[in-house]
């Protein structure tokens, strides 16, 4: 398991330079994307799907939280977006439990929520009591919410996480997959922009999206 190997590895060495054979707005792959052995397949008809993999403990992921979210604001009907909460080791159930709770309950709006809680309120959500606890300070409503949580529903989109993780050959978050083939993410462009701040490869990893996006004609 290699769980934010790539973005260690930026943060302890610095970045590389921008490729001068490729540049977000014109991405080569190999370089500000990669492009799966084996496309797997989506449901989204004419519409792209959009992938992002991500943990909420992962600092990277808060950071790219907003960034993604105006993103798929701008894309409008062009794109489905859906986020898959990884699973690296067991652990990472209870929050994997609470992403899905949510979505089954139609309260995305908690999202953010939950990743402000962990990195600026420095709470830690990493158990059921933990999240429980919480879902009650945000007054949803604790029976609706632990049904939800512990239901068949819920415990099949944890295990189909893993099938998912396997197929897009994911090692880091966040990461994002693009229409079944591609993937991209800010540590797969830092390999190339030396000394770049994180925000800057976060706006280049939407850059690189946009391209990706309109592949699909």
């Amino acid at each position: 398991m290699r769980l934010l190997r790539r973005l260690l590895l930026i943060a302890g060495f610095g970045l590389l330079s921008l490729s001068a054979n490729g540049a977000p707005n014109a991405p080569v792959e190999g370089v500000e994307y990669q492009r799966l052995s084996q496309p797997q397949p989506t449901d989204t008809g004419k519409k792209v799907e959009v992938l992002e993999f991500f943990w909420y403990n992962c600092p990277h992921c808060h950071a790219f939280e907003p960034y993604l979210a105006e993103w798929a604001k701008k894309q409008g009907d062009r794109i489905v977006l859906r986020r898959i909460p990884v699973g690296f080791r067991e652990s990472f159930a209870p929050q994997q439990k609470l992403y899905f709770a949510l979505e089954a309950m139609n309260r995305l709006d908690l999202h953010k929520a939950v990743f402000d809680a962990i990195h600026q309120r420095r709470m830690k959500l990493n158990t059921e009591p933990e999240i429980m606890a919480f879902m009650e300070s945000q007054n949803i409503d604790q029976k609706k919410f632990s049904e939800t949580f512990h239901s068949f529903s819920v415990q099949s989109k944890v295990a189909r996480v893993r099938q998912l993780q396997e197929a897009f050959r994911i090692d880091g978050v966040p990461t994002v997959a693009i229409d079944g083939q591609y993937l991209t993410s800010p540590s797969i462009i830092g390999q190339h922009m030396r000394g770049a701040p994180e925000e800057s490869l976060n706006s280049a990893t939407l850059t690189v999206m946009d391209a990706l996006v309109a592949k699909k004609k």
